[in-house]
């Protein structure tokens, strides 16, 4: 068993860590998921301009992806709507109204130059063998912007979830650029469907947000919804407009679905209902207004990361500089090599260095007299000259010896050495480089990506708040039975789904419930009314109660003021009968006894206003000892 219970242990932790790192989360430095790397990565190594079959890409994905085509057309699909990295091409479903894409054999896509611009830079990333080491595929892919909060994520992994609202690209943009200024930055989320969204709880990326949709009320008829929350779509809104009003929350005469590029869903109000009156309960009721929580948790360094939006700013700040100033080395090296091939080949040419092969018989003496040839000439080359190099200038053919320009070859030499220059100055000041980078994608992606969100201050709508009272709660003498669902009896009042009731029971036993359906409370109920805790707190209970072994007369006055919801207590002691139960205060209660020898006083009167009002759990004041005939609550007499 020990065995078993140590492999169980392993097996599931490897199990989790494979699906927090290489399914759900997303990693910190690209914001991506493994398999929309994946996919990325599958279009930067087929892109030739031209627009690819969605299946096609699925089918090359697949050599790099351990799973299925379905997860990898689904993720496809999900990560060419943020329109961010994918041009469309074909129907790709609507984020609007919920239809799905069409099949992948339908639709095509291809890389965006934006994509090109801040990801794709093989020479700096870092690659790894595929799942079955016939390939190999990015870790994750220099990113000089942070596509986690640009695009957002969500995922669910095994006792750890993300939810990632997105940002909006240049406000994330000029956030980067002050990060590098050490300038103070604020970042909210921005939503592909609009609607207005109140940060007021945001906290950084570790709170929430309230988000609504537009709505039109200006005509006093009808209502008109324009942008959607986030996570919703017309379907599901109308669903939960439909729904409330099925449960009389609010009252509508019908709906309409207009929507095409642009939301448009109009609801026709009941007659004698105003827009402006329905407006509250549309959204405490319906996905007109949400709730979300948010959890910024990504994969830093192999690990799960909780982080803050400013954190995730800052660390990217510091990842643009080091990505840039990498490309620039690699570019440097790249002009430096190129510098002295074209140094070597105009000296080669020039001075007809050539000519010194003419005599040689064996390709070392070739070799060594190229070499030598070059040797007056050490000032004007900057490293020292391979065997390498000599190969490279006598497979120069001598059609191009012949028709060699020098000025063509002098002003490519100038244009390197004028982007080393370049490049030399933008090392040096790199952080101003960095800012001026972002300022150019600001200049050419900028007018993409306007704000759709409308930020703003508004208070979550309580459904307690705006909903009507008019169920009937009824109950039952013959049978017992109180509730909305009981279909004779006395109508108490009228309550809503979300009121509480208190309930005294013949015994004295009372409890504040929710208002039930169809409870059974038991024969003769005492009292029932809404257990609003301010109101319950000002009513005061006088009982009559009689001690059932001595016959003792008992009168109680209390306030019912604590309470846990759904808890019994009691109002009297064991083995007492309740005679009587009011909340009137104008009342006096009459008592009668039983004739017995040398009994004179058979009748007698007690004014409640006589008697203090107690805690709940105080024992009554006794009124009399003898022996009771009957008891009677009359109005008291005006003085």
């Amino acid at each position: 068993m020990a065995h078993v219970g140590k492999l169980f242990n392993t097996n599931f932790l490897e199990y989790a860590s494979y699906v927090i790192k290489d399914r759900a989360i997303p990693d910190l430095d690209d914001g991506l998921k493994p398999v929309q790397r994946r996919i990325l990565h599958t279009l930067f190594s087929v892109d030739d301009g031209k627009f690819h079959k969605v299946a096609n890409i699925v089918g090359h994905t697949m050599q790099y992806h351990p799973h299925g085509d379905a997860s990898i057309y689904s993720a496809l699909v999900v990560l060419a709507n943020k329109d961010l990295f994918i041009e469309k091409q074909g129907n790709f479903g609507s984020l609007l109204t919920g239809d799905p894409a069409s099949a992948a054999r339908y639709i095509e896509c291809r890389l965006l130059s934006l994509a090109k611009k801040v990801l794709y830079r093989p020479e700096i990333t870092e690659y790894v063998d595929s799942y079955d080491g016939r390939n190999k595929e990015p870790v994750v892919f220099p990113a000089k912007i942070p596509v986690v909060l640009i695009q957002g994520a969500e995922g669910i992994a095994v006792g750890m979830s993300t939810k990632i609202l997105p940002h909006n690209f240049n406000e994330v943009l000029e956030a980067l650029q002050k990060a590098l200024k050490d300038e103070p930055f604020e970042l909210y989320p921005d939503f592909q469907t609009g609607g207005l969204v109140d940060v007021s709880d945001y906290q950084d990326g570790m709170g929430k947000v309230l988000v609504r949709a537009k709505v039109d009320v200006s005509d006093p008829k009808r209502i008109l919804i324009r942008e959607l929350p986030y996570g919703t779509t017309t379907e599901s809104l109308i669903s939960s407009i439909e729904n409330a009003a099925k449960k009389n929350k609010i009252r509508i005469a019908g709906i309409q679905d207009y929507t095409t590029d642009q939301v448009e869903i109009e609801i026709y109000l009941a007659r004698n209902v105003h827009s402006a009156e329905v407006l509250d309960a549309l959204y405490a009721f319906t996905d007109c207004e949400v709730s979300i929580s948010v959890n910024l948790l990504v994969i830093q360094d192999n690990k799960p990361v909780l982080m803050t939006v400013s954190e995730v700013i800052r660390h990217h700040a510091e990842k643009l500089v080091e990505i840039l100033r990498a490309e620039l080395k690699v570019e440097q090296k790249q002009l430096e090599d190129r510098l002295h091939a074209r140094t070597l080949e105009r000296i080669f040419v020039e001075e007809r260095i050539y000519k010194k092969i003419e005599s040689m018989k064996t390709h070392r003496g070739v070799t060594d007299a190229v070499i030598k040839g070059f040797e007056p000439f050490h000032d004007e080359i900057k490293r020292e000259v391979t065997e390498e190099d000599v190969e490279r200038l006598l497979k120069i053919p001598i059609r191009r010896i012949s028709l060699y320009d020098i000025n063509k070859n002098r002003q490519e030499i100038e244009e390197i050495q004028g982007r080393l220059g370049e490049i030399k100055k933008h090392l040096g000041k790199i952080k101003d480089y960095a800012v001026s980078f972002l300022g150019d994608l600001l200049e050419t992606y900028g007018a993409l990506y306007p704000r759709r969100s409308k930020i703003g201050f508004f208070e979550k709508v309580d459904a307690k708040d705006v909903v009507q009272r008019d169920i009937p709660l009824l109950y039952d003498d013959s049978t017992g039975y109180l509730g909305t669902e009981v279909k004779s009896g006395k109508r108490l009042f009228d309550v809503s789904p979300y009121d509480r009731v208190l309930a005294i029971r013949k015994n004295g036993v009372y409890s504040v419930i929710d208002v039930p359906e169809k409870l059974f409370i038991d024969k003769g109920m005492h009292f029932c009314c809404l257990a609003e805790k301010e109101a319950l707190q000002k009513i005061v209970f006088t009982i009559l109660y009689k001690d059932k072994q001595k016959g003792n007369v008992y009168l109680k006055r209390c306030k019912i003021e604590q309470f846990i919801l759904g808890r019994s207590y009691t109002l009297v002691p064991e083995d007492t009968i309740i005679l009587s139960l009011t909340t009137r205060e104008d009342v006096v209660f009459e008592l009668k006894y039983k004739p017995k020898p040398r009994l004179k006083v058979l009748e007698e009167s007690f004014d409640i206003s006589d008697y203090l009002v107690k805690g709940v759990k105080a024992q009554g004041v006794r009124l009399s000892a003898k022996d009771l005939a009957s008891a009677k609550m009359l109005k008291k007499k005006k003085q």
